[in-house]
């Protein structure tokens, strides 16, 4: 059964076409807190070839700390923030995990940015947690699953 989700108004759905539910990250940095209006944003780095969106998507444009353009993905009717991309990384898609049908089912399996957490979330002792960015090492295996058949 493929994986599916949407935005909060339904007018924009997406299918993944993964069987599992591919490894997650939660970000705790302010960029991403104030993006969300919350404590952290949870993201899946999926195979952008591998996501199919129905429905009318906005797009706003942003440039990162490196210069790379992030193009963030949006339901024209409700503005649920659904998916990103950047230069620096082609191929790859964010898709924010609240939007999908199982979010439910998922656990992070790291954390970054924690020295920018907020003071009242707690942290599962048994999942990686990074004062800053994961080193790239650690990102590329923990990520390795979503990007393999």
């Amino acid at each position: 059964m493929p994986l599916t989700g949407r935005c909060r108004c339904r007018a924009v759905s997406y299918t993944l076409d993964y069987i599992d539910i591919p490894v997650a990250y939660a970000c705790h940095c302010l960029e991403c807190q104030a993006m969300s209006g919350g404590a952290c944003v949870v993201q899946l780095p999926i195979a952008e070839h591998r996501l199919q969106v129905t429905g009318d998507i906005i797009t706003w444009e942003n440039e990162d700390t490196r210069g790379n353009a992030t193009t963030q993905r949006f339901c024209s009717v409700c503005k649920t923030r659904l998916f990103s991309t950047n230069t620096g990384r082609p191929g790859m898609a964010l898709l924010r995990a609240g939007t999908l049908d199982r979010s439910d089912e998922l656990t992070p399996a790291l954390h970054i940015w924690t020295k920018r957490k907020q003071p009242w979330i707690a942290l599962q002792g048994d999942v990686p947690a990074y004062p800053e960015a994961a080193p790239i090492e650690v990102s590329r295996a923990s990520f390795a699953p979503n990007f393999t058949s």
